[in-house]
């Protein structure tokens, strides 16, 4: 069948935005650089004019300094065209991307609602709660064993009066065995000299005589 109808020729894809953007900037550029020699040219047919005097010669130079300065303006009205064309084009391009990104953005979100709901399913708020109670419940008992093994032991009863005479024949049996013989030695001590030092005799309370220091005098021979 291919060969006697013909097949059909191949459908070209659909022109990009972006690629129509560059054309249309490109022949934009083409147009300005046209529009930049008419302007050298107007120049010099202008400088050329101003040196020359009225007659038909200026008059031929004026009109093709007119003619160009009309190329020029048909080619501005075109550069004008062409920007505008571009501005659209990058317009629509921006909005179907941000159409794209959106649609990025409710994808995502979609499969992130799909996981969250997928996660939620594996708890449960019951079982939760009663984890909660429990955890409590065994606080409470950790404490309740705490406390029973800290529990302080009942003293038996003791009359006080009993303790504080067993404190006070205590007292006396510590007395009695106490080593009180630095008490003796401390009494054979001589006593404070009555007299102030440097007299020539000085006898203390219990009739001892010492010389000037204090100390017990030695009889001279």
């Amino acid at each position: 069948m291919r060969r006697i109808f013909g097949s059909g020729a191949p459908k070209q894809p659909p022109p990009k935005l972006d690629d129509a953007i560059a054309n249309i900037d490109a022949r934009g550029e083409s147009i300005e650089k046209k529009i930049g020699k008419l302007d050298a040219e107007l120049i010099k047919l202008k400088d050329q004019m101003k040196k020359m005097r009225e007659g038909p010669s200026k008059n031929l130079v004026k009109q093709k300094a007119l003619r160009i300065l009309q190329q020029k303006r048909m080619y501005e009205n075109q550069k004008d065209q062409l920007a505008q064309q571009s501005f659209n084009m990058e317009q629509s391009n921006f909005a179907i991307q941000g159409m794209k990104d959106n649609q990025v953005t409710v994808a995502a979100m979609k499969a992130g609602l799909k996981t969250m709901k997928t996660e939620y399913k594996k708890l449960d708020i019951n079982k939760i709660d009663t984890l909660q109670d429990e955890m409590e419940e065994m606080l409470d008992m950790n404490n309740d064993i705490q406390e029973a093994l800290s529990r302080q032991y009942d003293t038996p009863d003791i009359d006080e009066a009993d303790l504080e005479a067993e404190l006070e024949a205590l007292g006396d049996e510590l007395e009695a065995d106490a080593d009180t013989s630095y008490l003796d030695e401390a009494m054979k001590a001589p006593g404070v000299p009555s007299r102030d030092p440097g007299a020539s005799t000085m006898v203390t309370e219990n009739g001892v005589a010492v010389d000037e220091f204090g100390l017990p005098k030695i009889p001279a021979q």
